[in-house]
């Protein structure tokens, strides 16, 4: 796994306008490099920021969005259409405004699908959609998640939360120590609603690149514990990791408990 990079913008409304640039030049050369570009979406208030700042980027119509995969980092168990869930959020701010193909982009299953209200029945039904997508140079990408393939994602984003959680993985819960499964149901999540879907960290270290955001006096705190060398268990943010890259975006509200030698002068 990679080590962590932080970059550190002004505000948050700079931190997500340089990340939609940042991903729009990442999804173009990976579509020039193999014909296609995988990317993992988060929610919260960050990465619909970044979302934002996309639709209304003039780059994000050099992005082929016909040849665009989209997955899910993680999804609150709610019923379609729900405002709180995180694919209804994403389709309000970007994705209903693109010619995505729709076979290419996979939302995690809501509460009211196929799978009832039985989120970890849903879960399996999203690591096996996983596995059909991940191709024979993808197995070992997935490395711990034994029989368990997961698509090498060119570009994995996650919201950092204020105590440190990514994607549905909150510290200390069941679902940040599986080692085996790529996507778990999360019960008894502490901030609602309680019955969330997540991947787990095998998944999330299948990714080429994991970027986490993280802006706000309120996540200042987080950052400096997750890039202190706090572990995995009780500080998830510290076990994502990208297999060629990490890279913390964060804004000077966010950076302000970090040591000023983490990173460069000219990131901000």
């Amino acid at each position: 796994m990679s080590a962590p990079q932080v970059v550190v913008h002004r505000d948050k409304e700079l931190m997500a306008k340089a990340a939609a640039a940042r991903l729009i030049t990442k999804i173009v050369d990976a579509q020039a490099a193999r014909g296609s570009a995988s990317v993992v979406l988060t929610g919260g208030r960050n990465g619909n920021g970044l979302l934002a700042a996309l639709a209304e980027a003039p780059a994000r119509d050099a992005v082929d969005w016909s040849r665009l995969d989209l997955w899910w980092g993680d999804e609150r168990f709610l019923p379609d259409g729900d405002p709180e869930r995180n694919y209804t959020q994403a389709r309000e701010v970007l994705l209903d405004s693109v010619p995505l193909d729709p076979a290419r982009v996979h939302p995690m299953a809501p509460s009211d699908g196929p799978y009832g209200r039985d989120a970890d029945a849903a879960a399996e039904a999203y690591a096996a959609e996983l596995a059909a997508a991940a191709g024979p140079e993808h197995y070992q990408s997935a490395a711990g998640a034994a029989g368990a393939p997961v698509p090498s994602f060119d570009v994995l984003l996650l919201g950092v939360g204020p105590d440190t959680h990514v994607a549905s993985l909150f510290p200390e819960l069941p679902a940040v120590h599986e080692r085996e499964r790529t996507v778990v149901g999360v019960h008894g999540a502490p901030k609602p609603p309680p019955t969330r879907i997540s991947l787990t960290l095998p998944a999330i270290r299948a990714a080429r690149q994991v970027w986490l955001l993280a802006a706000g006096e309120d996540k200042a705190n987080a950052a400096a514990i997750a890039l202190s060398g706090a572990g995995e268990v009780q500080a998830p943010a510290a076990g994502a990791r990208g297999r060629s890259r990490t890279l913390w975006l964060l804004d000077e509200a966010a950076a302000a408990q970090l040591p000023r030698g983490l990173y460069p002068p000219a990131s901000s």
